[in-house]
């Protein structure tokens, strides 16, 4: 044990020679997590994400839009006029911007020419849940206009208006009543919650951008683990190994111990900022949570002592290690929910371990699971690594 502790100590003093090896451990990953995760929660403030809304029509449409966005469990509506929606936007203190334009009424509707807009700030996960509830609910009050503008037609055969004002006020009655019904549809589906639910779970893109900005930061030094046998290969270490009695196992214990030991304190060091400063609840079972960042950290090792096998030099292990790491976590899930991708890259995905870390994860933060739940996750992590280690081992030389 002696000589494994010597190995890893002698990794940790090569790995943090610099301080620029401490920006990559826990600043750069801290400040990433806060910014993407849209920082810490505002006390009593409306958990949900803010929508600006410009409304110039003033109607009983643009009303009935904003009412349902309102409902909306998703998004809620902050009505601004249009200079002050301006300069939020461009100055990124908001992310989407829904206008309503002047011209949207009856007369627009019934001529197809009713258009609404929604801005949003590129590469925001923000951005791309809201337009969903958006369209959620434009297509609710799609629904009870049509339905009134067909009692409109309706009521036309029979008898045509005597105005066009008493058409607009036929219609608003029919809209009215078209709502009042979508309002009060018949449940025909009973729901049953099961008894192992103990509470209502609502997505937090926060929980799901700390948890991927983790695997994200902690992945790639564990890949980096090849740079590590590259960089002793090229100064002679290695070789200098071969006239001592320290067998290759002992070697490859010390080194992938050391650097999943680290990669556990990384671990612990962000869910830590993320539970004291973000307010993340990371699951009922600690235990749990355990298991599933030590088989996370089992599998990119093992995953980074293959590598390590292939390469020549220091340059190539890093870049490989970057490009994999990046690549991996953005098919895993870790940037953007797995949900928004299309189903053949789902199943096709599920070869990479980040997605199987990544869906663990969000089974404890967001599911609520325990032990039991997340050990198919944490048993398939740890085939990886079991995989990789043979692969790894057989493969390893020492020059």
């Amino acid at each position: 044990m002696k000589k494994v502790f010597a190995i890893a100590w002698k990794d940790a003093l090569v790995r943090f020679s610099g301080f620029s090896e401490l920006i990559f451990f826990i600043i750069l990953p801290v400040i990433f997590t806060f910014l993407l995760a849209g920082g810490t929660p505002g006390g009593d403030q409306d958990p949900r994400m803010r929508l600006l809304v410009v409304d110039e029509a003033k109607t009983s449409i643009s009303t009935r839009i904003i009412a349902e966005l309102e409902n909306s469990s998703a998004i809620f509506p902050q009505v601004v006029d249009r200079l002050e929606a301006e300069n939020q936007f461009d100055e990124r203190r908001a992310t989407m911007v829904l206008s309503i334009p002047a011209g949207l009424n009856q007369a627009a509707l019934q001529a197809g020419e009713a258009q609404v807009s929604l801005r949003q700030q590129p590469n925001s996960l923000n951005a791309t849940v809201a337009s969903r509830a958006v369209q959620t609910a434009l297509r609710k009050v799609a629904s009870a206009i049509g339905a009134a503008n067909k009692s409109v037609q309706e009521q036309e055969k029979r008898a045509p208006f005597s105005s066009v004002q008493a058409k607009q006020d036929f219609f608003e009655e029919a809209l009215k009543i078209s709502i009042n019904l979508q309002q009060n549809v018949p449940q025909r589906v009973n729901v049953t919650t099961a008894s192992l639910t103990q509470q209502e779970q609502d997505y937090d893109p926060r929980a799901n951008a700390s948890a991927g900005q983790m695997l994200t930061w902690v992945f790639i030094p564990l890949f980096g683990i090849s740079e590590l046998f590259a960089y002793e290969r090229s100064v002679g270490t290695l070789r200098r190994l071969l006239t001592t009695p320290t067998s290759k196992a002992t070697y490859l214990l010390g080194t992938i111990a050391g650097q999943v030991t680290f990669a556990l304190v990384q671990m612990g060091l962000l869910i830590t900022f993320g539970a004291l400063v973000m307010k993340l609840d990371w699951g009922r079972d600690p235990a749990a949570l355990f298991v599933m960042l030590l088989a996370s950290a089992l599998a990119a090792a093992a995953i980074g002592t293959t590598m390590g096998t292939f390469v020549k030099t220091s340059g190539q292990a890093n870049g490989m290690s970057i490009m994999a790491g990046m690549l991996l976590a953005l098919l895993g899930g870790c940037w953007y929910p797995l949900e928004m991708f299309p189903v053949a890259i789902q199943t096709i995905v599920k070869i990479n371990p980040m997605t199987w870390a990544m869906q663990g994860l969000i089974d404890l933060l967001l599911r609520r699971g325990g032990m039991v739940d997340i050990l198919p996750e944490a048993g398939v992590l740890l085939g990886f690594a079991l995989v990789f280690f043979i692969i790894g081992t057989w493969r390893f030389r020492y020059e």
